[in-house]
């Protein structure tokens, strides 16, 4: 029997997804669209399987073919990111985080961590999480002038400070990270480096960002963003950090790994190897790139006044706007984007004074420049209106037609 006749409830619920995904356009830089291969590993019969442990060491029967499957997808995160060892048992990029800091950290140690309203990330030292309750965060963050991650600052944060772990990478960060600098003062205190790409995975997977695998001492990373997999996570690292790293993960943080995940994981970075991936990720900047010159062009300003990767962050507050107005009014009309935080915000984070743009999901549709021009276009008609419901309807008739020339893959592909 199908969902819609087992749960008819649940059925329907999906089916408004679809139709939500399907006639908007997600400007959100976390989220992209999976391949149909991707959605058939993730509802693959591995769903029925429990597997604790890893290959070779389980802690149940009949996981020959499990062990076979996370053998084959450890063996392509390494080929993939030059790595020289991957664990792909995190649920999520938080888990992998987690687990990182497990293994090299002790409760109350001193780490270092970007500002979350400077571009960093929750897990990488917030008193709301689990980060910045467990050990010592020292916050570092971006130059007030010029907007870009303050390396002078970090140096001197970690020479009064002599953390055990300096943690970079960023969720809402438009520009190039330098690890070789972070390396050197990582070195200059004695200090582990762990560079979280879970944003920018996908471009340095094809070499269109800098890898920090031959500078950090462990990556972390989430597979659903540029890297268009599955919502899931995985851990590289030194060779002579893999014992640790695999018991921070398990036993320490998880029990049984989520198998099709996994499967979906194998999926992921198989087509991260083809060539038309490295194409689709030029694409991506492209778009970006189109995205922040038009933005600019029509008046508002772009934190660090443009943008070196897959995302634009705005700066609102010249037009009076507030960055949950701006979420909200813009999905009324079919674009779908989140608020986040500017550097040295004023606003609270539940309502901040910018918006985080991205790339990756439109790119994956096949918009182009044109079509993301004409997008910039609607985005500031909006907020230029922003009370305006007639114009919030006219633009989300034109959002529509757009998303039906561009189905989204996966679901009718």
């Amino acid at each position: 029997m199908s969902l819609r006749d087992i749960d008819p409830e649940t059925s329907r619920i999906i089916g408004l997804e679809k139709k939500r995904q399907t006639e908007t356009i997600s400007l959100i830089a976390s989220e992209n669209h999976a391949s149909r291969a991707v959605l058939e590993a993730q509802g693959s019969i591995f769903t029925d399987k429990y597997a604790e442990g890893y290959p070779g060491q389980r802690y149940y029967g009949g996981c020959e073919n499990v062990d076979m499957l996370e053998d084959l997808v450890i063996e392509r995160a390494k080929e993939l990111f030059h790595a020289e060892h991957a664990n792909v048992q995190p649920h999520a990029g938080a888990q992998a985080n987690m687990a990182a800091y497990f293994a090299l950290l002790e409760h109350g140690d001193t780490a270092m961590g970007m500002k979350l309203a400077h571009g960093g990330h929750l897990t990488h030292g917030e008193k709301v999480s689990f980060s910045g309750r467990l050990y010592n965060f020292i916050r570092y963050g971006v130059d007030r002038e010029t907007e870009r991650i303050d390396y002078q600052e970090i140096e001197q944060l970690a020479l009064k400070h002599r953390p055990r772990l300096i943690v970079a990478g960023a969720s809402a960060y438009p520009r190039i990270i330098d690890f070789e600098r972070l390396r050197s003062i990582a070195d200059t205190v004695s200090a582990k480096l762990l560079i979280d790409i879970a944003h920018i995975a996908g471009l340095v997977a094809v070499g269109l960002h800098p890898s920090p695998v031959p500078y950090a001492d462990v990556v972390t990373s989430t597979t659903h963003k540029t890297l268009r997999g599955p919502r899931s996570g995985f851990i590289l690292c030194r060779k002579e950090l893999a014992s640790v790293i695999d018991a921070a993960v398990f036993p320490r943080m998880q029990g049984g790994p989520l198998v099709h995940a996994i499967a979906a994981k194998a999926v992921c970075f198989h087509e991260a190897m083809q060539s038309d991936f490295e194409d689709y990720q030029r694409a991506t900047l492209r778009n970006a790139s189109v995205l922040a010159d038009e933005l600019q062009r029509l008046g508002l300003r772009l934190v660090s006044g443009g943008t070196d990767n897959h995302l634009v962050l705005v700066d609102l507050t010249t037009m009076n706007v507030t960055g949950l107005q701006a979420e909200v009014a813009l999905e009324q009309a079919g674009i779908v984007t989140n608020r986040d935080p500017i550097p040295f915000d004023k606003r609270s984070r539940r309502v901040t004074s910018g918006i985080r743009l991205g790339t990756p999901a439109a790119t994956t549709r096949g918009l182009g420049p044109d079509e993301i021009k004409r997008l910039a276009a609607l985005m500031v008609r909006v907020l230029s209106n922003i009370d305006d419901a007639s114009v919030a309807r006219e633009v989300k008739e034109e959002v529509c037609q757009i998303s039906t020339r561009f189905p989204v893959p996966g679901v009718f592909d």
